[in-house]
């Protein structure tokens, strides 16, 4: 192994209210500093060398997880204005094939786009919006070819399979929608922070210069998006920040019209808004902490009637409306569920698992149905895709995703309770391999996020059974700063609160070798992004509770990055983490910001992945979190790997994506434990 990489130290002085703070390594920022790339470039070959040498090595780990997925597969057709569309993969090409065909079963014959030709020349590849017209002709379809997320949006006319000359660069992730009349199409701009705040309109066959704007939000905090209603009858112009929102609509058929506003913003009010027959829907805070679903007229959308009433610790997240009921997505107890409402006012839960699960909508376009698409998963049970029918009470299996090599029988899942410092019981969902003893003696990954309000279900990883396969414990914490139990679960792990987050996932830990899932320092943390701040936050907190790990694009540098309101995104997260330009949030952030928090400690391994091109989390963030730990007297082994062609997402396609798991679950084996020959 070479020596690990230095990185120079260069003065540079940061003025903050707690004092004034010197940070060697913030030359880092610079992407242009030939300095900075010859850094990345030593840090990544450093991490090669050491993956190289890895046992299981990186391509025995990469064929596991390649053996467990059917490679040719192709998903279930559904039907959408008299055609019927799938998704398919083929054996050796990394990027699903987009198909449709006028029966289900030549469903997979007419390809709309492959994106394994889009790609082609290119290290990376992202498909953005995907939205066809009202007649089924057109195509609006965007690409992203660095990861930045700044997407070029084509027109495919479906007949002739060719794109239109039309081409609209620097789009966003904002969505896109095309009028009644196939004419016109709707989409978002960012501006230069990155932040989506432009709707334009186009019309087919003119120059992008020609482009009208249609909405504007000049308040940084605000983020923009464009879509239709499920019914397809109105265009909805949604702006959020994080704690408050305002809807826009606009009859589909009228594109040229005005747009009405639905209820001017409010501070701490957030709403979303659906069209149902003879009225909107609107889903909401207003009076309603974990949120209601009420009604209003088309003619006075600002009147709001309840519909479905708040219910305390029953968080309603998402609704979608058909012509003759409406279809709920809601957490409560740690648990997603499905909610049906019919125009009676009954409603009944659908049933799915009794382990821990995820359960969402699957592909519903058609409007008039009483069969609903669902899609559901848990640590133990793959990808299923059923169709429950109203009438009948009913659920009809259509696919259940193969999972070769692999007896599922041989595992189980479980739910337990951790409890924080301050007595509050936190979820904790555990998968194991049923011969694996419960004796204190595995080693095992803890995963957590617990920020935004962001929910995270119990999913199913083919990935995961390289560990279990070698009697490693998986888990999953639910720390306050998520959703799972509500909006209160997510207002205490957020601002003034946000330690919670920490102390929550230590107490996961602590939990897992209390209750001998785990031997004593034998826990892999990982998370990423937001993720990656719990990580690094939890090892300058309790070193001693993990024996590795993984931070992946993490979140680490936050009061440098919340300081500074020219960096992209800055102003848009005061919201969730304060702005620490003033008391109290100066303090507070400072006493978990990780890289601040870096001092001599008995850290664990780490490994640490960046982006070059990545929007959301500056690849610098974890360049200088790893260069100042590598500074201190006594370093931790540290293997950081920065993406030179990749953004937030990591590297595009699923054999790169397979490999770059293949990179983590070596990292892990070779820190914590492994067999023999293993």
């Amino acid at each position: 192994m070479p020596q690990p990489p230095v990185a120079p130290r260069k003065a540079h002085t940061w003025p903050r209210p707690t004092g004034n703070v010197e940070d060697p390594w913030a030359w880092l920022r610079d992407k242009n500093d030939p300095d900075t790339i010859a850094y990345l470039t030593a840090e990544n070959t450093y991490a090669d060398a050491w993956f190289t040498e890895c046992t299981p090595s990186i391509d025995t780990l990469f064929e596991e997880i390649k053996s467990r997925v059917v490679e040719t597969d192709m998903s279930v057709p559904v039907r959408h204005g008299g055609w019927w569309y799938v998704t398919r993969t083929q054996e050796g090409l990394a990027y699903p094939i987009h198909c449709r065909g006028t029966t289900k079963d030549t469903a997979h014959t007419q390809v709309l786009i492959d994106e394994n030709a889009e790609a082609q020349g290119h290290e990376y590849f992202a498909l953005g919006v995907a939205e066809l017209s009202d007649d089924h002709t057109l195509m609006a379809w965007s690409r992203d070819l660095d990861g930045s997320e700044q997407y070029e949006m084509r027109i495919r006319d479906l007949t002739t399979g060719l794109d239109l000359t039309d081409v609209l660069t620097e789009t966003s992730y904002g969505g896109a929608a095309f009028s009644l009349d196939n004419r016109h199409l709707f989409y978002v701009v960012n501006d230069e922070m990155m932040r989506p705040y432009r709707v334009m309109r186009h019309e087919i066959g003119t120059q992008q210069s020609a482009d009208v704007e249609v909405f504007v939000d000049h308040d940084e905090r605000f983020f923009v998006g464009v879509g239709l209603t499920r019914s397809g009858k109105y265009l909805v112009i949604e702006s959020g920040s994080r704690t408050s929102g305002e809807c826009h609509v606009l009859d589909a058929a009228e594109p040229l019209g005005s747009l009405t506003c639905v209820r001017p913003r409010q501070d701490d009010i957030e709403y979303s808004v659906d069209h149902w027959g003879d009225q909107f829907l609107v889903l909401t805070n207003l009076e309603a902490q974990d949120f209601q679903v009420m009604t209003a007229p088309h003619a006075t959308p600002g009147e709001w009637t309840t519909l479905v009433p708040h219910e305390t610790g029953r968080r309603i997240v998402d609704l979608d409306a058909f012509a003759d009921f409406i279809a709920i997505q809601e957490w409560q107890d740690a648990q997603p569920r499905l909610r049906l409402l019919q125009r009676d006012g009954s409603s009944r839960i659908v049933t799915i698992l009794d382990e821990p699960h995820d359960v969402e909508l699957g592909a519903n376009p058609e409007w008039n149905t009483r069969d609903i698409r669902t899609r559901f998963q848990s640590l133990v049970t793959p990808p299923t895709v059923g169709e429950y029918n109203l009438d009948t009470n009913q659920m009809t299996i259509l696919k259940t995703t193969p999972v070769p090599g692999v007896n599922l029988d041989a595992y189980e899942a479980v739910r337990e309770w951790a409890v924080a410092d301050d007595g509050v019981r936190v979820p904790l969902d555990i998968v194991r391999k049923k011969t694996t003893q419960q004796d204190g003696t595995a080693p095992g990954v803890l995963y957590g996020y617990g920020s935004y309000e962001y929910s995270i279900a119990p999913h199913f990883s083919v990935s995961r059974f390289s560990l279990l396969d070698r009697g490693w414990v998986w888990s999953l914490a639910h720390p306050r700063g998520g959703g799972e139990l509500g909006r209160s679960w997510y207002e205490n792990g957020k601002l003034l609160s946000k330690r919670n987050t920490f102390t929550d996932t230590i107490a996961c830990a602590r939990h897992l070798v209390a209750n001998t899932f785990v031997r004593p320092r034998g826990i892999a943390l990982f998370g990423g992004s937001a993720g990656g701040l719990l990580v690094g936050a939890c090892i300058n907190m309790a070193p001693e509770q993990f024996g590795a790990a993984v931070a992946a694009v993490p979140f680490v540098d936050v009061v440098t990055t919340m300081s500074d309101p020219s960096l992209p995104l800055t102003v848009t997260e005061w919201e969730e983490w304060g702005d620490p330009r003033q008391e109290p949030w100066a303090s507070y952030m400072l006493s978990y910001s990780p890289y601040d928090n870096v001092a001599p400690a008995d850290y664990p391994p780490l490994y640490v992945t960046a982006g070059l091109n990545d929007p959301r989390v500056s690849f610098h963030e974890p360049a200088k979190w790893v260069a100042k730990l590598r500074a201190l007297p006594q370093p931790p082994t540290v293997y950081f790997r920065c993406e030179m062609g990749a953004g937030h997402g990591g590297p595009s396609g699923r054999y790169e994506h397979w490999r770059d798991e293949a990179h983590i679950l070596a990292f892990m084996l070779r820190q914590l434990w492994q067999r023999p020959g293993q």
